[in-house]
């Protein structure tokens, strides 16, 4: 009997983690999945880790080094549920993840994209004190290119027939595979495929109620380089005006500074106040409107980086966890 949920997990150098996020799967009150895990070519221990598990409904795949996005593609590839969902190997779920999820799918057929809030949490699995709460309905390409409600690979649940709608065809290992996530991206392949579901297709995003990931951030990793992050956002921008030029004109601008914003709050949390400023100065150079549109988070993220500029930096981060809530 075919599963009714895949549950994708990439596993690459989390040793520290990989446990925990597979508890975390094996614990949902949803029990009808399978569990692929896609050993991506690490070389620490995460591959005997996950080895040591002894449930039925978890298969291991191993592969060269592909990626995120190629590790996702191949568990798609391999999946025999209804519905798709992934979950990064240092992230957690509560428990009722897929069971809230299933039941928002099954009870919205136009919705091919369920996700929820997410909760931060750092190396030691202690909350950081901030939530990512997105909009959760009446969502728009504008809305998924400009404030990406979504969030983070870890908080969606898909209908299998949404990958099957955008797959396309990609030279990956000297050979052509159907894809799904493209794998020239290191970073922002998430984004990038929420983009050409949301340009290219009928199928809904919708969110529901409650933080029902744990996203993990670990610091030095790709998730903390606001350079490198904003180097990939870049490409998926170039990749989106191939083929919706319309949306980059209307909203371009106005994307480009949510990120820029959103840079600047992770460069005041990394203690870099000058690249901060510069970031929300650029921000408001393209777009000025979030200020109106969003005058808190812009506000703050503007003191912010003011402050962590001219206070001592034990008095600073003092501060920093109320301005991380804000």
């Amino acid at each position: 009997m075919m599963p009714k949920v895949t549950v994708v997990m990439p596993v690459y150098n989390v040793e520290k983690y990989v446990a925990r996020s597979i508890d975390s799967v094996l614990r949902q009150t949803h029990t009808d999945f399978e569990l692929i895990i896609v050993d991506d070519g690490g070389n620490d221990r995460s591959l005997e880790i996950c080895q040591s598990f002894n449930d039925s409904r978890i298969q291991i795949i191993s592969q060269k080094n592909r990626g995120l996005a190629g590790a996702r593609n191949t568990g798609i590839r391999n999946a025999k549920g209804r519905y798709i969902a992934f979950l990064d190997s240092d992230d957690l779920w509560h428990a009722e993840k897929l069971e809230r999820h299933i039941r928002h799918l099954i009870a919205n057929p136009n919705v091919g994209v369920s996700y929820s809030g997410s909760q931060l949490i750092d190396e030691s699995d202690a909350p950081m004190g901030i939530s990512m709460t997105p909009k959760l309905s009446q969502i728009s390409t504008a809305d998924i290119f400009c404030r990406n409600p979504v969030g983070n690979g870890s908080a969606p649940v898909f209908r299998r027939e949404v990958f099957n709608r955008i797959a396309f065809s990609q030279s990956t290992n000297t050979k052509p595979e159907w894809v799904y996530f493209d794998e020239t991206f290191r970073f922002g392949e998430d984004i990038e495929c929420w983009m050409r579901i949301a340009c290219n297709t009928k199928w809904k995003f919708e969110g529901i109620e409650g933080d029902l990931t744990l996203y993990r951030v670990v610091s030095g990793g790709l998730s903390a380089n606001t350079t490198k992050m904003y180097e990939f956002w870049n490409k998926m921008y170039a990749k989106v005006e191939s083929y919706a030029p319309e949306v980059t004109f209307k909203h371009g601008k106005r994307a480009r500074a949510y990120q820029l914003r959103y840079y600047a709050r992770r460069a005041v949390r990394e203690g870099q106040g000058l690249k901060a400023l510069a970031a929300v100065a650029k921000a408001l150079s393209y777009a000025p409107i979030i200020l109106v549109q969003e005058p808190k988070k812009t506000s703050v993220t503007i003191a912010a980086a003011i402050l962590s500029i001219i206070l001592p930096k034990n008095l600073f981060q003092k501060l920093e966890y109320s301005i991380n809530r804000r």
